[in-house]
């Protein structure tokens, strides 16, 4: 029997770790500028980082990161290093005739270019004293602004990874101004998971799927643990259908997918925004025709970090997210390879499409790792032409885990369009 080919193997290696036992790369991101350049951004962390020279940021006490820049102009293939910055988690990004990239080292921070990313000037920070998180998801224009997502951490009192205590935060700017430039920024009203959402309350679907309620995590597995459910890694989308049940005619309600911790998998979070009259934005959970709350919808891939773009040429939204495959496996018999509990499994990247980002149909695997450590995972995408460019968070068997990779990868999907049916 025929079997699925991945759509995008073999892939080209664009950064690969010198150590990697100590050094990992993370947070890939990519855009197209309308010249056809490609713009790729990616940070480096773990103990090594400590040692290397240059500018670089403390994410937590002894823990270093820093971020670069790099350019292509042939499509891809090769791939020049451009500027290194002292934050994470960082997204590239255009906006009238500048080229930005946006992370976080704790509070905010952006850097900006005006030659096509080839010089950038020094970093800006937009807040202060606050504590921010995110990874590279997408951005949205409308209406002469740009819209993205960065998440804020509400409180701190979770015991270990603290995604219940995250507000996924609406920013819209105007897409003429300066965006080194707090002033130049509207934020939304945060609403974090905590306090939007009782866990102890949640019955019927197996949410939380392991016995964590917050702040305390479960760690009756010995070398495992499972945080208190929450959610992360935002992206931003508009309904652009007049028949969708959620589409909003005046173009003022942006809705918020983003990943859900539950200890189960295909599972994503919505919430939405609506732009008031005096041009506030307020965040809140979406309702059902049926007067419910909606927190959780089913999503492929939703158990971790993934990407959305909306493509005007077909008016399809297309997803890059990772396709479980055995969630339901005991944690005390998973391999050792295998990084936390059954939910986070890291080795296949799938792509699919949607019409009204709910129903979703599956268009190929990307590709697909060999084991546990050949991790495909944290993906971010750019459209070139006919083309779909996915940048990766990869590992061989040389990566320190699943999570601790060595490798950022670039994988081409051809003809990207011809996979709808």
């Amino acid at each position: 029997m025929p079997r699925v080919t991945p759509l995008a193997a073999p892939c080209q290696v664009v950064y690969s770790s010198p150590d990697p036992v100590t050094i990992y790369p993370g947070s890939p991101g990519i855009c197209r500028l309308d010249s056809g350049r490609l713009i790729m951004t990616y940070d480096l962390r773990g103990p090594g980082v400590a040692d290397m020279p240059g500018v670089k940021c403390e994410q937590r006490q002894g823990a270093f990161t820093f971020g670069n820049v790099l350019t292509s102009d042939d499509g891809g293939r090769t791939w020049q290093h451009r500027t290194r910055f002292p934050f994470q988690h960082a997204r590239p990004f255009v906006a009238g005739q500048s080229l930005y990239v946006l992370g976080h080292a704790g509070d905010l921070a952006v850097i900006r270019s005006d030659d096509g990313g080839t010089t950038w000037g020094e970093p800006s920070y937009l807040t202060t004293g606050q504590a921010w998180h995110q990874a590279p998801a997408n951005v949205w224009y409308a209406g002469g602004c740009v819209y993205l997502v960065m998440e804020r951490r509400c409180h701190f009192r979770a015991r270990g990874w603290p995604v219940s205590e995250l507000a996924p935060v609406l920013m819209r700017a105007r897409i003429d101004d300066d965006l080194t430039q707090a002033a130049s920024w509207t934020f939304a009203s945060e609403l974090s998971f905590v306090d939007a959402v009782t866990d102890r309350d949640l019955n019927y679907f197996g949410v939380p799927f392991y016995p964590a309620t917050y702040p305390e995590p479960y760690r009756d597995i010995p070398k495992r643990s499972f945080a208190p459910i929450g959610w992360l890694e935002t992206n931003v989308v508009q309904i652009t259908d007049p028949d969708h049940l959620w589409y909003d005619p005046a173009g003022m309600t942006f809705h918020l997918f983003a990943r859900a911790h539950t200890g189960r998998t295909n599972l994503a979070c919505i919430a939405k925004v609506v732009q008031q009259e005096d041009d506030s934005m307020q965040t809140m959970l979406e309702t059902a025709p049926s007067g419910r709350k909606m927190l959780y919808v089913p999503f492929p891939g939703g158990q971790m970090k993934f990407h959305i773009l909306y493509d005007e040429t077909d008016r399809l939204y297309w997803l890059v997210s990772t396709q479980a495959t055995d969630s339901m496996t005991r944690p005390d018999r998973l391999a050792a390879t295998r990084y936390l509990m059954a939910d986070n499994e890291r080795r296949r990247l799938a792509l699919h499409f949607s019409k009204n980002c709910i129903d979703w149909c599956f268009a190929g695997l990307v590709d697909a790792g060999e084991g546990d450590l050949h991790s495909r995972h944290y993906a971010s995408m750019a459209f070139d032409g006919d083309d779909l460019l996915v940048l990766s968070r990869s590992g061989d068997e040389r990566a320190a885990s699943p999570h601790d990779v060595n490798l950022v990868t670039l994988h081409c999907v051809r003809g990207f369009r011809d996979l709808v049916y």
